[in-house]
């Protein structure tokens, strides 16, 4: 073998990350690598540069970029940003098409599967429907809408059973605890959207922390007054937790007024560091609340025994989030722009439920 150079099964041995030699054949064709140097034997043949580059490249695809981001960002390390911020905004409304077809096939499949068992009488005639409908014309198109309208004539004559419906559409949980479980299927039904369950993350220790700092009586505290609103203030009263708001003006409905707020008003920043130790801090609006206690928990002010973190925002959420999961305290937060202060008071919420209901469950610990 050549001094200095790597095989290419070297070469995905010191990058890791699950890569294959099949895929840096593939990122060849695509023109992500550029072309390999070649033994006598024709072999491809890698530098120490090769391994700094697909590591860059495992590092993005991880991140959730595409392989055709991938190639733009490399392409454009020294071009125009300008050009290069167009070509993947061109992108990003590309794949927001994408998703919003892809939303309707799957509103479509639960209009069929998440039916619970009352409403499920009528689905398999629907179903036979589905496979000989002959769309022909404009005017058969209502027969399709015939179709659903008998379908949802069930839903009129019962309450919907929650649980059953979810049973139906939930990914498989096996691998969760009963509380977890619990947790995940009250933030789905408090949006509506079951695919939230993939964007959650609960954070080690964080449902053992929180139920021993709700039996202990711990401080509960919200970020803005709609949070508050939210919480289950009644079950709270029968732990004993007291419960306030840090961003204390009830004049704030919206994120950015929030934001606004704490930023402009230094007092509410020093009360988020006076806050208890072992408290449960609630974060749905501000993502400078979630930024600025992580940077508290990091100067030894702050020692909450969780924080829930589901900040509103396109860009500093994220950060803040992914700051939270690095924190080193336990926490519950949605990844990405998902969240708000309905899903994070809805978080708490299921966690006090779930206290009161089975105070003596350790699911959660095996």
């Amino acid at each position: 073998m050549t001094a200095g150079y790597l095989t290419i099964k070297q070469l995905t041995e010191a990058v890791g990350g699950d890569i294959t030699p099949r895929m840096v054949r593939h990122y060849h064709q695509i023109g992500l690598l550029p072309s390999a140097v070649r033994s006598h034997s024709n072999y491809r043949l890698y530098t120490e540069a090769d391994v700094l580059r697909l590591r860059r490249i495992v590092a993005l695809k991880q991140q959730g970029f595409q392989l055709s981001h991938i190639h733009k960002l490399l392409q454009t390390e020294t071009g125009n940003s300008d050009e290069l911020m167009a070509q993947l905004q061109k992108q990003y409304r590309a794949i927001v098409q994408q998703l919003t077809n892809l939303r309707q096939t799957a509103s479509a499949l639960e209009g069929l599967l998440g039916r619970d068992r009352s409403c499920q009488i009528i689905q398999a005639d629907a179903i036979a429907q589905l496979r000989l409908l002959e769309v022909e014309t404009q005017d058969s198109m209502g027969q399709l809408a015939k179709l659903w309208d008998n379908l949802d004539a069930a839903t009129h004559a019962h309450p919907e059973s929650f649980e059953e419906s979810l049973q139906q559409l939930l990914p498989d949980l096996s691998g969760r605890s009963e509380i977890e479980i619990y947790l995940l299927s009250q933030l789905v039904l408090a949006c509506g959207d079951v695919s939230l369950v993939q964007f959650v993350r609960v954070g080690e220790g964080a449902i053992a922390s929180s139920r021993h700092a709700l039996k202990t009586n711990c401080q509960v505290v919200a970020d803005v007054p709609p949070v508050l609103a939210a919480l289950d203030k009644t079950r709270l009263a029968h732990l004993k937790c007291p419960v306030e708001t840090l961003i204390n003006d009830p004049h704030i409905s919206t994120a950015a007024e929030a934001e606004r707020e704490f930023w402009h008003h230094q007092q509410w920043q020093e009360k988020l560091e006076q806050l208890t130790p072992g408290c449960i801090l609630v974060v749905g609006y501000a993502p400078s609340v979630l930024m600025s206690a992580c940077t508290a928990i990091e100067q030894k002010q702050l020692q909450p025994a969780l924080i829930i973190g589901m900040p509103i925002g396109f860009s500093h959420a994220p950060a803040a989030k992914r700051r939270l999961i690095r924190s080193g305290v336990p926490f519950i937060t949605t990844e990405g722009t998902l969240g708000g202060g309905l899903l994070a008071a809805v978080a708490l919420n299921a966690l006090v439920e779930s206290l009161i209901e089975k105070p003596d469950c350790h699911c959660y610990l095996g």
